[in-house]
């Protein structure tokens, strides 16, 4: 099983490159990429392994690479592109704020006739030429799935549950939600399950996550079986509550990126499961179809996305769903270090093969 995993997990980091075409033939010395991340609060991924991958990846491709975070801030997005395009960026990536403001990104850029590639988030009306990211509607499917096992492997009947979603301007929530509330929208149709809530968490913001999930608490009486969260940030900031009232371990949680705090929690037992979904084969996708860009050639891609006025060339990578059996596939696959992820937790590491 973990030789099939770990193959798996090799094979969507290969095909990142072989959808792209990728070649690491250098680009003329003058060009340069913008990319623009989101921020630092919501998930911890963005500056721990996108920016290192993405840098790693446009270095061996011989091309500049200059990598700004907005901070959660539309004000600064905004400016940061426009610094990059004064500075003649060749190509902008970008993982939108919210689809209006990158938009406006977009149309300016197409303006001056510079090409953008929307990255993890897709901007809805924009005008990428490219989009790079996950099938999320998969990814929250595989959140689904485990919070359904983990209440399964419980004995729970007449679950209650809770939806604690991600932001209402993010389209990448909407995706998970309706991944994963295609899995379980039946189980409450039939009654198995009782939906106690259902909130969405403006900006992802983790400390608003909390305090939404304490009021869901609060509703339910102080009585839940599942909390799907939509990643691992408003998971953990569940489960942070949960402990308050020393519930944690014994209410299902789902998440999503395997962060080092969200594995651990993994192992510890107060997340029921989330989903890897390899970021160095994203990076490595979006710095293929940059540099493909910058050359006037047409890149391999693997599907489209409807961004509600265009069909977007679009490069889609497979999500691997995580529990204490398979922590050790994101280990020996690079994205996260087992010092990180077992420092104090030695025990449970090795009771589960890492």
């Amino acid at each position: 099983m973990t030789k099939r995993r770990n193959a798996l997990v090799a094979a969507v980091i290969a095909s990142a490159v072989a959808f792209t075409g990728f070649v690491a033939a250098p680009a003329k010395a003058a060009d340069f990429v913008g990319v623009i991340l989101p921020d630092a609060a919501s998930s911890a991924r963005w500056e721990t392994a996108d920016r290192p991958f993405l840098k790693a990846a446009f270095a061996k491709a011989g091309v500049t690479v200059d990598i700004q975070n907005a901070n959660g801030d539309k004000t600064a997005f905004q400016t940061i592109a426009d610094q990059m395009l004064s500075k003649g960026a060749k190509v902008l990536i970008m993982v939108n704020l919210d689809s209006d403001s990158a938009k406006a990104v977009q149309d300016k850029a197409k303006k001056q006739g510079v090409p953008t590639i929307d990255y993890d988030r897709l901007t809805l009306k924009g005008s990428a030429s490219y989009y790079v990211s996950f099938d999320n509607v998969a990814v929250g499917k595989l959140q689904g799935q485990g919070i359904v096992s983990c209440l399964d492997k419980a004995g729970k009947k007449n679950a209650r549950i809770v939806y604690l979603n991600g932001s209402p301007t993010d389209n990448n929530a909407t995706l998970f939600k309706k991944g994963y509330d295609s899995v379980i929208r039946p189980k409450i149709t039939s009654k198995a399950y009782t939906l106690v809530d259902d909130q969405a968490v403006p900006d992802w913001d983790n400390v608003k996550g909390g305090t939404i999930f304490e009021q869901q608490l609060t509703k339910a009486g102080g009585k839940l079986d599942a909390v799907v969260s939509a990643n691992e940030g408003l998971g953990l900031a569940a489960i942070a509550v949960l402990k308050k009232n020393k519930l944690n371990g014994k209410v299902c949680v789902s998440g999503q990126d395997a962060t080092v705090d969200g594995l651990r929690a993994i192992l510890t037992g107060d997340l029921s499961n989330t989903v890897y979904k390899a970021i160095k084969a994203e990076a490595n996708g979006a710095a293929a179809l940059a540099v493909s860009l910058i050359k006037g050639q047409k890149a391999k891609t693997n599907g489209v996305t409807d961004n509600g006025v265009a069909k977007v060339p679009s490069v889609l990578l497979v999500p691997v769903a995580i529990t204490k059996s398979n922590v050790k596939t994101v280990i020996a696959d690079g994205f996260q270090k087992r010092a990180d992820v077992c420092k104090g937790i030695e025990k449970l590491c090795k009771a589960n093969g890492i």
